[in-house]
Protein backbone atom coordinates (compact mmCIF):
# COMPACT_ATOMS: atom_id res chain seq x y z
CA UNK A 1 0.00 0.00 0.00
CA UNK A 2 1.49 3.64 -0.93
CA UNK A 3 2.47 5.54 1.97
CA UNK A 4 1.47 9.34 2.01
CA UNK A 5 4.49 10.58 0.82
CA UNK A 6 4.24 7.98 -2.15
CA UNK A 7 0.56 9.31 -2.53
CA UNK A 8 2.01 12.85 -2.68
CA UNK A 9 4.53 12.54 -4.98
CA UNK A 10 2.26 10.67 -7.78
CA UNK A 11 -0.43 13.25 -6.87
CA UNK A 12 2.00 16.33 -7.80
CA UNK A 13 3.45 14.07 -11.14
CA UNK A 14 0.56 13.28 -12.49
CA UNK A 15 0.09 17.25 -12.93
CA UNK A 16 -2.44 18.41 -10.04
CA UNK A 17 -1.85 22.21 -9.10
CA UNK A 18 -4.01 21.93 -5.71
CA UNK A 19 -6.14 19.55 -3.67
CA UNK A 20 -9.35 20.47 -2.80
CA UNK A 21 -10.16 18.12 -0.07
CA UNK A 22 -12.51 17.37 3.07
CA UNK A 23 -9.65 15.30 4.75
CA UNK A 24 -12.00 12.45 6.00
CA UNK A 25 -11.18 8.84 6.95
CA UNK A 26 -7.93 7.66 5.05
CA UNK A 27 -7.53 10.88 2.82
CA UNK A 28 -7.12 12.53 6.27
CA UNK A 29 -3.73 10.15 6.64
CA UNK A 30 -2.16 12.61 4.00
CA UNK A 31 -2.18 15.45 5.41
CA UNK A 32 1.19 15.85 6.87
CA UNK A 33 2.96 14.68 2.96
CA UNK A 34 0.99 17.77 1.99
CA UNK A 35 2.96 19.92 4.23
CA UNK A 36 5.64 22.13 2.07
CA UNK A 37 4.47 20.03 -1.15
CA UNK A 38 3.92 21.49 -4.34
CA UNK A 39 0.37 20.41 -4.37
CA UNK A 40 -1.21 23.16 -3.10
CA UNK A 41 -3.99 21.82 -0.20
CA UNK A 42 -7.48 24.07 0.26
CA UNK A 43 -9.59 22.68 2.75
CA UNK A 44 -13.08 23.04 2.91
CA UNK A 45 -16.07 22.86 4.81
CA UNK A 46 -18.51 20.63 2.37
CA UNK A 47 -17.97 18.85 -0.50
CA UNK A 48 -20.05 21.03 -2.99
CA UNK A 49 -17.78 24.17 -2.00
CA UNK A 50 -15.10 21.85 -2.89
CA UNK A 51 -16.55 21.55 -6.58
CA UNK A 52 -17.44 24.90 -6.47
CA UNK A 53 -13.58 26.21 -5.19
CA UNK A 54 -12.29 23.74 -8.12
CA UNK A 55 -14.55 25.41 -10.71
CA UNK A 56 -12.55 28.77 -9.97
CA UNK A 57 -9.34 27.02 -9.75
CA UNK A 58 -10.17 25.71 -13.51
CA UNK A 59 -11.45 28.35 -14.56
CA UNK A 60 -8.21 30.34 -13.96
CA UNK A 61 -6.61 27.52 -15.82
CA UNK A 62 -5.01 25.76 -13.05
CA UNK A 63 -5.86 21.57 -12.35
CA UNK A 64 -7.45 21.08 -9.27
CA UNK A 65 -8.47 17.69 -7.93
CA UNK A 66 -11.20 17.34 -5.85
CA UNK A 67 -10.16 14.43 -2.84
CA UNK A 68 -14.21 13.74 -0.98
CA UNK A 69 -15.44 10.38 1.04
CA UNK A 70 -17.90 8.81 -0.73
CA UNK A 71 -21.16 10.37 1.32
CA UNK A 72 -19.70 13.89 0.19
CA UNK A 73 -19.90 12.84 -2.83
CA UNK A 74 -23.45 12.27 -2.59
CA UNK A 75 -23.77 15.53 -0.99
CA UNK A 76 -21.58 17.64 -3.82
CA UNK A 77 -24.22 16.05 -6.75
CA UNK A 78 -25.58 19.11 -7.92
CA UNK A 79 -22.36 20.71 -8.29
CA UNK A 80 -21.04 17.84 -10.17
CA UNK A 81 -23.37 18.02 -12.28
CA UNK A 82 -22.93 21.69 -12.88
CA UNK A 83 -20.27 21.96 -13.45
CA UNK A 84 -19.60 18.48 -15.52
CA UNK A 85 -22.66 18.93 -17.39
CA UNK A 86 -23.78 22.58 -17.75
CA UNK A 87 -20.25 24.28 -17.60
CA UNK A 88 -18.78 21.03 -19.46
CA UNK A 89 -15.57 21.32 -16.96
CA UNK A 90 -12.72 18.49 -16.90
CA UNK A 91 -13.63 17.90 -13.07
CA UNK A 92 -11.21 15.74 -11.72
CA UNK A 93 -12.38 13.75 -8.48
CA UNK A 94 -10.69 11.40 -5.80
CA UNK A 95 -13.66 9.79 -3.93
CA UNK A 96 -12.57 7.55 -0.67
CA UNK A 97 -15.72 4.83 -1.02
CA UNK A 98 -15.39 3.42 2.59
CA UNK A 99 -16.29 -0.13 2.93
CA UNK A 100 -15.33 -0.67 -0.53
CA UNK A 101 -12.98 -3.60 0.00
CA UNK A 102 -15.62 -5.14 2.67
CA UNK A 103 -18.48 -4.81 0.01
CA UNK A 104 -16.01 -6.91 -2.50
CA UNK A 105 -15.89 -9.43 -0.34
CA UNK A 106 -19.07 -9.76 0.72
CA UNK A 107 -19.01 -9.18 4.25
CA UNK A 108 -19.81 -5.50 3.86
CA UNK A 109 -23.06 -3.53 5.55
CA UNK A 110 -22.12 0.12 4.06
CA UNK A 111 -24.17 0.97 1.54
CA UNK A 112 -21.82 3.58 0.20
CA UNK A 113 -19.85 1.38 -2.70
CA UNK A 114 -23.60 0.23 -4.07
CA UNK A 115 -24.73 3.88 -4.80
CA UNK A 116 -21.55 5.65 -5.11
CA UNK A 117 -21.26 3.51 -8.68
CA UNK A 118 -24.88 4.48 -9.62
CA UNK A 119 -24.55 7.97 -8.66
CA UNK A 120 -21.40 7.83 -11.58
CA UNK A 121 -23.37 5.98 -14.12
CA UNK A 122 -26.66 8.08 -13.52
CA UNK A 123 -23.96 11.18 -13.99
CA UNK A 124 -21.97 9.97 -16.88
CA UNK A 125 -19.20 10.75 -15.22
CA UNK A 126 -16.59 8.18 -16.77
CA UNK A 127 -14.64 6.46 -13.88
CA UNK A 128 -11.99 4.06 -12.78
CA UNK A 129 -11.31 1.84 -9.25
CA UNK A 130 -8.44 1.92 -7.38
CA UNK A 131 -7.53 -0.05 -4.10
CA UNK A 132 -4.23 0.92 -2.65
CA UNK A 133 -3.92 -2.71 -0.21
CA UNK A 134 -4.18 -4.63 -3.58
CA UNK A 135 -0.42 -6.23 -4.25
CA UNK A 136 -0.48 -5.69 -8.07
CA UNK A 137 -2.36 -1.94 -7.14
CA UNK A 138 0.05 0.84 -9.50
CA UNK A 139 -0.91 4.42 -8.39
CA UNK A 140 0.77 6.23 -11.54
CA UNK A 141 -2.05 3.95 -13.71
CA UNK A 142 -5.00 4.97 -11.36
CA UNK A 143 -3.91 8.81 -11.40
CA UNK A 144 -3.15 8.23 -15.35
CA UNK A 145 -7.06 7.86 -15.73
CA UNK A 146 -7.58 11.32 -13.92
CA UNK A 147 -5.35 13.03 -16.16
CA UNK A 148 -7.42 11.78 -19.84
CA UNK A 149 -9.48 14.51 -21.45
CA UNK A 150 -12.44 15.44 -19.84
CA UNK A 151 -14.47 15.31 -16.53
CA UNK A 152 -13.40 11.67 -14.52
CA UNK A 153 -13.57 10.22 -11.10
CA UNK A 154 -11.53 7.75 -9.45
CA UNK A 155 -12.93 5.17 -6.53
CA UNK A 156 -10.22 5.04 -3.93
CA UNK A 157 -11.54 1.58 -2.12
CA UNK A 158 -10.96 2.02 1.87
Amino acid sequence: MPNPNEIVSALCAAGFTHLVWIPDSHLGTWEPALAGSPLAPIRVCREGEAVGVAIGLLLGGAKPLVAIQCTGFFEAGDAVRNAVHDMKLPLKLLVGVRGARAAKSGTGRDNCPHFAQRLVEAWELPHAHFDPAEANANLSAALATLTQTGPRALFWSE
